[in-house]
């Protein structure tokens, strides 16, 4: 069995001021294991983003239990942190400017957090990075003469530059063309190949059902997982499929440790329940849902 490079067990995230208390994780159960590509799917405000910025060290949880390449997030210390934020994970996010730095060409964007680490022979490991998102004519470049997709190409190489054991994305194509986006999930799946863990929370739908793995956050907490199709696993670069309309995946609802199930919101109103109960029984290997008599 793989290793889990993701453990969260219970997770809970409260935000509380003076007249409000905010419930933004309640109970999150997720495992992603070494070597997988994940997406993570959900509204605003269903609490995608207060989960990946757990994982990457710039929110700290309220309760429950949350392991990251076999580091405690609970335990950690400041010091414990900053050196799991520069090793252990990299971050794409999907506003440039939190990437990169103007007055600074491509490659020495690139170089940059090196300079925090022990890594030897910069310059030579920036430039394999460079090529690997396919910018190597661009490596003298400032950002006033890249487009927005080579910007999001080059942040993806920062990311990358101390090999963190996992990558995070947050809408990494969330602001360049359908061509942009198809080839930076292209470097995804090749650094997937290759062994990178990755998580990415985006809105793309013909991205995410592009992805093996994709995990539905509603409320807080987990509330479905779809898996693609074996027929479509070997087809991601195929330009006839249209990935945005095309049923490519299987979906499953997550329970949870306590047996507890969230039943999607349209299914509910077609029950046309009066009020929250409703009649469960077993009937042929199945749970039937129905409204009381």
């Amino acid at each position: 069995m793989a290793e889990n490079m993701i453990q969260a067990d219970g997770l809970v995230k409260i935000y509380k001021s003076k007249e409000t208390e905010v419930l933004a994780l309640q109970g999150l159960d997720l495992t992603v294991e070494t070597g997988e590509l994940t997406a993570l799917i959900g509204n605003s405000g269903s609490g995608k983003s207060t989960f990946l910025n757990m994982i990457g060290g710039l929110d700290r949880p309220s309760a429950g239990s949350l392991l990251v390449g076999g580091k405690n997030l609970f335990t950690m210390t400041e010091k414990d942190l900053v050196e799991y934020k520069r090793n252990t994970v990299g971050f794409v996010w999907q506003n440039n400017g939190r990437n990169l730095l103007p007055y600074l060409s491509a490659l020495e964007n690139i170089m940059l957090p090196m300079h925090l680490s022990s890594t030897k022979k910069k310059r030579e490991k920036a430039m394999e990075l460079i090529e690997l998102v396919g910018l190597a004519h661009k490596k003298n470049n400032h950002l006033n003469t890249m487009s927005g997709g080579e910007q999001q190409r080059i942040a993806i190489a920062i990311a990358l530059a101390n090999s963190p054991k996992l990558l995070l994305a947050d809408e990494p194509t969330g602001s360049v063309d359908a061509k942009t986006a198809d080839y930076i999930f292209d470097i995804f799946t090749e650094l997937n190949k290759n062994g990178q863990t990755i998580l990415i929370v985006t809105h793309d739908v013909a991205l995410s059902k592009k992805v093996k793995r994709v995990v539905a956050i509603r409320d807080g907490k987990i509330s479905s997982e779809r898996i693609l199709k074996e027929s479509y696993a070997d087809r991601l670069k195929e330009v006839t499929i249209d990935w945005r309309n095309e049923d490519t995946q299987e979906e499953y609802v997550i329970l949870d440790k306590a047996g507890r199930v969230q039943i999607p919101k349209e299914l509910l109103a077609a029950l046309n329940l009066k009020d929250n109960k409703a009649k469960i029984e077993l009937q042929d290997g199945k749970i039937l849902i129905s409204p009381p008599k």
